[in-house]
């Protein structure tokens, strides 16, 4: 009877033990428990930088898995919102949102992701520049992992620059840009750059950030009629009654002007040096990249368009997992390595120090192209976007072709703020 009692008392033990197992298993939960392969979701380029960052990672953590869903760039913000609205149903455990998007969502649903500071991560955040940090924290707690950035310059064109007779290190404001613009345009016979007047803000807001202002200031107030704001409108303008902008609509007609040799400039981020490089093959060795020109010689000409995060949903049952993985894919120099190999440009500065950074690049005129963007890094100014950007993006694109029409640049401007403001009470 001992003996026989022993036995159920055993087999009842075994069966709480394996459904114990069983629940963490399914990943039920938010401790980080789980015992399945963690998930993620990112496009593009990302998506191998993802997969190779876990082979990496497995060497040194035997059994980690880790599953990734290439998703269109729209769809993996569609997917993510409905999945946050109904409580995090459906949502995997790591997802890759850009900086335009970041505080939209942390505005919007403030318990979606899972502090970083807490889980330990403010151990590395000096490894990443100030204006990172800054965009991805809320009340001085770190709640993304800071992936790309987009420091800036001037992708340019040497053999027009040399058949205008034009330096570009002489080229130190806007106004010394639209003088050799306008020597292009009359030696070499092509505009100065593309723009699509309808629809991109991205000249204006790398103008903007360089000046240390933003669609919203620093305690999220609208700004677009600030002094910085009218200042850029208004160089874009002078480009365009000088002749100087070719209306590219669109990211492919954007691309083909340079492929094309139509334009002699591009001011850009740096992921513009993959596109390129394969759009363009053609034209290696003719592009050279300095960085932006001024508002005013000696200011600031450091800014950034573009750049990306990883966040870990807080509907996860693998955080403990997805943490660690994550703390190893942001500051891994090896992986960030392997991400420059698309194009990327890594925040994390400890890799500034590798000899692909230092090494002369044939396509750009063996020039050390990856130095002049991470000796930009430190000199970048925050922005802050806001959960209002999209919705003022596109009323400062309309502010930008109203002002292209002829129409006055504060006043399109202040017609602009007020119609925001109307929409978000301010």
């Amino acid at each position: 009877m001992k003996k026989r009692m022993s036995l159920i008392c055993f087999v009842i033990v075994m069966a709480l033990v394996l459904s114990a197992c069983s629940s963490n298993s399914s990943g039920g939960g938010s401790n980080g428990s789980s015992k399945k392969e963690v998930t993620a979701w990112a496009w593009n380029i990302n998506v191998p930088v993802l997969k190779k960052a876990a082979e990496l990672y497995e060497k040194e953590h035997p059994g980690f898995k880790l599953k990734v869903t290439e998703l269109g760039r729209e769809d993996v913000y569609s997917k993510l919102t409905t999945g946050l609205q109904a409580g995090g149903k459906g949502l995997p455990d790591i997802v890759l949102v850009e900086d335009d998007h970041f505080q939209g969502y942390m505005n919007a649903f403030p318990k979606a992701f899972v502090n970083l500071s807490d889980k330990g991560f403010d151990k590395s955040k000096d490894k990443f520049p100030t204006y990172k940090a800054d965009l991805l924290s809320k009340d001085g707690k770190m709640y993304a992992f800071p992936f790309d950035s987009g420091p800036t310059g001037v992708f340019y064109r040497k053999d027009f620059f040399d058949k205008a007779g034009v330096k570009a290190e002489d080229i130190k404001t806007w106004d010394d840009f639209i003088a050799a613009g306008k020597k292009i345009k009359a030696k070499a016979g092509v505009d100065l750059l593309g723009l699509d007047k309808n629809g991109d803000d991205g000249l204006y807001r790398m103008m903007m950030n360089q000046q240390g202002a933003f669609y919203f200031d620093e305690k999220g107030k609208l700004d677009l009629t600030s002094k910085e704001s009218q200042a850029s409108m208004e160089t874009i303008k002078k480009m365009k009654d000088a002749n100087l902008l070719k209306n590219t609509v669109g990211w492919d007609a954007w691309i083909s002007a340079m492929a094309n040799g139509k334009v002699a400039t591009a001011p850009s981020g740096a992921w513009l040096t993959g596109s390129i490089e394969q759009q363009a093959k053609d034209t290696k060795g003719k592009w050279g990249v300095m960085p932006l020109p001024a508002m005013k010689e000696g200011d600031n000409r450091a800014a950034n368009l573009g750049g990306s995060n990883y966040v870990i949903t807080s509907a996860s049952g693998n955080q403990d997992k997805a943490y660690k993985f994550m703390e190893f894919f942001s500051t891994s120099d090896d992986v960030q390595l392997e991400a420059m190999k698309g194009g990327l440009f890594p925040s994390l500065s400890t890799v500034y120090d590798n000899e692909m950074f230092t090494k002369p690049d044939e396509f750009f005129s063996n020039q050390t192209i990856w130095k002049t963007f991470a000796d930009e890094m430190k000199d970048i100014p925050a922005a802050n976007y806001t959960g209002d950007y999209a919705l003022t993006q596109d009323e400062v694109e309309k502010a930008q072709s109203e002002t292209l029409g002829g129409k006055d640049a504060a006043k399109a401007l202040k017609e602009a703020q007020d119609r925001v403001a109307n929409r978000i009470g301010q």
